[in-house]
């Protein structure tokens, strides 16, 4: 389990050295760093969540046995 974690915490490390090495000067000198079409589903996905933190959960989740099982 410990192994697990510490790979874990590894990969996490190395994902934000290849962040600060790549996406971070990238974006100081000016570059997008999504394509206009990820800015497009990123602009979608925040407004679609802005929206539905009003909205109360409405799933019907596990608490509902699929239908045609004896519960």
């Amino acid at each position: 389990m410990v192994a697990l974690i510490l790979g874990l915490l590894f990969c996490v490390g190395v994902a934000m050295v290849v962040v600060g090495l790549v996406a971070v000067p990238a974006r100081r000198q000016g570059r997008d760093v999504l394509t206009p079409k990820g800015e497009q589903v990123l602009t979608r996905v925040l407004e679609k969540g802005a929206t539905d933190d009003e909205s109360p959960a409405t799933g019907t989740g596990l608490a509902t046995p699929p239908s045609g099982r004896a519960g």
